[in-house]
């Protein structure tokens, strides 16, 4: 998946600057899906705008930089709906945490340990920002179908961290009676 439509799909939400996009989305209810630096977000919007599926107004300011409103055009939006009707291929993933306990024989298991309850800890915080986002919309009639789907997204985000940490639990118990 490219950023782009990650990009696309916010612009079709609504009109942004590239710091809102940074600032409300990308550090907010994007970012445990698919985090991007601003520089990231600028480099993409120069090249969605060349390729014509948004286009920039320079809004004048007075008392402080003029801004770039970004939003997303015909094509734009054409070229979402084809990305959202087609599968994507499985991501790829690494995990430095498991390739560093693939290869962690050599190490003692209190340095074993403390990399998992590292990586408990990063997890924990994690799982308590998807929580934080949690508006538990599954049941109210009011919410929108753009909530719904988010909420959908978030309660898995939420189950794969929660099923990271118990298998941190079970890893960490099992290191601890292994013989050195």
């Amino acid at each position: 998946m490219s950023l782009a439509y990650v990009i696309l799909g916010l612009l079709q939400q609504q009109e942004r600057t590239g710091y809102d996009l940074k600032s409300e989305c990308f550090d907010d209810c994007i970012a445990h899906l698919w985090p991007a630096d601003l520089a990231q977000i600028y480099r993409t919007l120069d090249k969605i705008e060349v390729q014509g599926w948004i286009t920039c107004t320079v809004e004048v300011q007075y008392d402080r930089p003029n801004r770039k409103v970004y939003r997303i055009t015909p094509t734009g939006e054409e070229e979402l709906n084809q990305w959202l009707r087609t599968h994507q291929p499985l991501p790829i993933w690494r995990e430095p945490l498991l390739v560093q306990l693939y290869f962690a024989a050599q190490l003692p298991n209190e340095a074993i340990i403390r990399l998992l309850e590292q990586e408990m800890e990063a997890r924990r915080k994690k799982l308590d920002e998807c929580k934080a986002h949690d508006i538990n919309s599954s049941n109210d009639p009011k919410v929108s179908r753009e909530e719904f789907l988010q909420q959908l997204v978030l309660e898995l985000v939420t189950r794969r961290e929660q099923t990271y940490l118990d298998w941190l639990d079970e890893a960490i118990e099992i290191v601890r009676i292994q013989p050195e």
